[in-house]
């Protein structure tokens, strides 16, 4: 079976696991006249792409910043996926197991903006940055640039490196108020010397989900031939742009977060020129020193979460990402606008709308972020998480495209009363 109809085959498939529902193409093209911004706040249309999620009503679920978890579509896509590879067992592995992991890649590129060639599938966010934080030609004396408020999983690695290596490490704070672009670039600027060999910089800050300036920055470290590593976990197909017009050198995001792939799925960038200076996590030989295939050996893995990241992408197109985007800066604005200026109410992220997505985080500031998340859920029934560091102290609210105003209303409502 060539790829091409293995993957026709698969369609197909998930056509039949739906069927008699109507589709998710159906509704769209009631509202395709309508304008992203348009449909931001309209309920009748939003109602319908949330029919297409099983939601456990047990509480609310202000928490998808770790895992956005599958449509029903793209549920029953992945257990197809299951089936076949399984029913073909070594027979898929040994033939079209690469073509297709090759042809995933490219629907990703094509989303990001860049060329597959520079598009390696990894397992997440952490093991496509730490690829790079691991993989450089570190030497004594080496200094890396990275804030207090990016990922753990990445500041551990730095550290890992700094024992090995006698890397030094510079650790910068970033407000959660800031008063412009500059501000922030100045902070990243004033870290560099001429022993920087990389810097660290979140896309979207995962804890308060504020959006750094990343071309700036980069444009700022480059002048000063610094390479820069983007953490883009929280930011792909959250908010659209394309990754070369950031003009970084490296670029990871997790696939599982707002791109609703399963478990398992995250994307690696490396700008052309920047792959031969990769040691790679896993030995492949036979490659050439450019070719992004080279940092790509996985050995043996779920395959079919890889398959289907080609139906989440699917879904993401149908739904449109200019339209996701309106949602959730709507959805985040509509609770934020709403307690920002509450006594004892602390919002950790911008008010400038520009800063920011579909993440904020709200703190009381009379509770501790853990007794708040706490009482959220067991008063409430709203499922968030506790953020109690890098002078962030509240709960992290990340809704989806599923998520309604009469839910945030709920949250309104708890901040409001915990905060008298």
């Amino acid at each position: 079976m060539n790829k091409r109809t293995f993957l026709k085959h698969f369609s197909l498939l998930g056509l039949a696991g739906i069927a008699g529902k109507p589709t998710l193409e159906d509704w769209l093209k009631k509202f395709e006249q309508r304008s992203p911004l348009s449909l931001a706040d309209d309920e009748s249309f939003w109602e319908g792409v949330r029919s297409g999620y099983r939601l456990k009503p047990d509480y609310i679920n202000l928490e998808n910043g770790y895992y956005c978890f599958l449509p029903q579509e793209t549920l029953e896509n992945l257990i197809n996926h299951v089936r076949e590879v399984n029913y073909q067992g070594s027979y898929y592995m040994r033939t079209v197991q690469w073509d297709n992991k090759k042809a995933m890649a490219a629907k990703l590129a094509a989303i990001a903006g860049c060329s597959a060639e520079e598009i390696a599938i990894t397992r997440n966010a952490t093991e496509s940055l730490d690829m790079i934080i691991g993989g450089l030609h570190w030497q004594a004396g080496d200094e890396a640039v990275m804030a207090e408020q990016d990922y753990g999983a990445m500041l551990d690695m730095f550290k890992q490196i700094s024992r090995r290596y006698a890397v030094v490490n510079k650790i910068v704070s970033i407000p959660n108020h800031p008063a412009n672009d500059e501000e922030i670039v100045k902070i990243y600027a004033d870290a560099i010397t001429p022993k920087t060999k990389l810097l660290m910089v979140c896309h979207m800050i995962n804890i308060t989900g504020q959006i750094l300036p990343v071309r700036k920055i980069c444009d700022m470290a480059h002048s000063k031939g610094v390479p820069v590593m983007v953490d883009g976990a929280h930011a792909f197909a959250h908010f659209k742009y394309a990754i070369p017009d950031l003009h970084c050198d490296y670029y990871g995001a997790s696939l599982h977060k707002w791109l609703s792939v399963p478990l398992g799925a995250g994307l690696l960038y490396v700008k052309k020129e920047n792959i031969a200076n990769v040691w790679p996590i896993f030995g492949e030989e036979g490659k050439k020193a450019d070719e992004i295939g080279r940092l790509n050996h996985t050995g043996t893995h779920p395959v079919h979460t890889d398959l289907t990241i080609a139906d989440a992408i699917d879904v993401y197109n149908k739904i449109g990402p200019e339209r996701k985007e309106a949602r959730l800066r709507y959805l985040q604005h509509y609770w934020t606008s709403k307690v920002r200026h509450l006594p004892n109410v602390a919002v950790n992220t911008p008010e400038d709308q520009s800063r920011c997505c579909g993440i904020a985080n709200v703190g009381v500031t009379t509770i501790k972020p853990a007794d708040l998340a706490d009482v959220l859920m067991k008063k409430y029934k709203i499922y968030t998480v506790a953020i109690d560091y890098a002078n962030v102290k509240g709960c992290r609210i990340a809704p989806n495209v599923y998520t309604t105003p009469a839910e945030l209303d709920v949250l309104v409502k708890a901040i409001t009363e915990l905060s008298h």
